[in-house]
């Protein structure tokens, strides 16, 4: 990502789709919504690792990502949304969400932004999305995500 203390230009928002941007920024509440449940439907575990309050964040964090793809498709670039999944990453840790449930959300937003895009816009916005895929699947990896752990390996490591 191009960072003017260092000498670098700003991304031009204007380098990608602009039109297609704008469209997603302004459905940006709806796409959201729809998105979850889309998440909900391929991950049915969401509700489990999420309390009301979880899924309300989750909610919020959707329009987050599909505010982070449509910059993406009006620069043109993943940078930004790579930056933001390693940063998001950490968040979700914290409040326990398991990866996996992220890459169900962004699964999601690939199915609800359908609706806005055109079918030659679509292709732009799954880089950023595999991107951010990728990111997940990446900090999956990390000891501490709140997925479920072998029972057997478990008892090993613990010793007794």
């Amino acid at each position: 990502m191009s960072h003017p203390a260092l000498g670098l230009p700003p991304l031009d928002p204007t380098a990608g789709l602009p039109g297609a941007a704008a469209r997603l920024t302004a459905a940006r509440q709806r796409i959201g919504a729809r998105a979850l449940e889309v998440a909900l439907a391929l991950d049915p575990t969401i509700p489990e690792h999420n309390d009301e309050t979880g899924m309300r964040l989750l909610l919020r964090d959707t329009e987050i990502l599909i505010g982070e793809v449509a910059d993406a498709i009006a620069t043109g670039s993943v940078a930004a949304i790579h930056s933001w999944a390693e940063q998001a990453s950490v968040i979700y840790r914290r409040r326990r969400v398991p990866m996996d449930n992220v890459i169900a959300l962004c699964e999601g937003v690939r199915e609800a932004i359908q609706a806005v895009l055109a079918p030659s816009e679509r292709a732009a916005a799954d880089l950023p999305i595999d991107t951010a895929i990728e990111r997940f699947h990446w900090q999956r990896r990390i000891a501490g995500d709140a997925r479920k752990r072998n029972r057997i390996l478990q008892f090993i490591y613990k010793g007794a």
